[in-house]
């Protein structure tokens, strides 16, 4: 992936995401799958929301951002109503391997937490793959709780996640 081999000196600009950040999109997840042995990337019928991700979080009442760098996007957040009342769930938190452990997965955290605030919500929460241990890590330390049990999502990577969640203060 040009430009994304080595992390620069700047900070990543984080701006909303547009639909087309398709193909910018596609590289990241892509990438960071392809660090977990079995994870499938497939936008024909499972990711099918990274071909048009702004249209689909705003059909879903949500919200998406990316961080790029030298025209390259290099992280994502997005986020959307959670599945009971009175929440909002992350989701699609990537982070290019070289822009890791320098606070990007943390201000994409703060950005989905700040946009729950402002829609009056009492918490946010997450599923994560049970093999991305150093999204947990991240989690864990940003406060989130890790629930009891998993959920097995039957996709061509035999998903299996864990459940995060975390109250916020008004």
């Amino acid at each position: 992936m040009s430009g994304s081999g080595s992390a620069p000196d700047q900070t990543p600009e984080l701006r909303p995401g547009l639909d087309k950040d398709a193909a910018g999109l596609i590289a990241l997840v892509g990438s960071c799958f392809s660090e977990y042995e079995g994870c499938v990337l497939d936008t024909e019928s499972e990711m099918v929301h990274l071909l048009q991700v702004a249209t689909h979080f705003a059909a879903a009442d949500g919200c998406v951002w990316v961080a790029e760098t030298d025209a390259v996007v290099v992280g994502s957040v997005a986020c959307r109503p959670a599945a009971t009342d009175c929440g909002l769930e992350l989701q699609m938190l990537y982070v290019a391997a070289p822009w890791r452990r320098r606070g990007l997965g943390s201000r994409f955290v703060s950005v989905v937490e700040s946009e729950a605030r402002h829609r009056g919500n009492a918490f946010v929460d997450l599923w994560s793959d049970t093999r991305f241990v150093d999204a947990h890590r991240l989690y864990r330390g940003l406060g989130y709780e890790q629930l009891p049990g998993v959920r097995h999502l039957n996709d061509l990577s035999a998903t299996i996640e864990y459940h995060f969640t975390k109250s916020l203060s008004p």
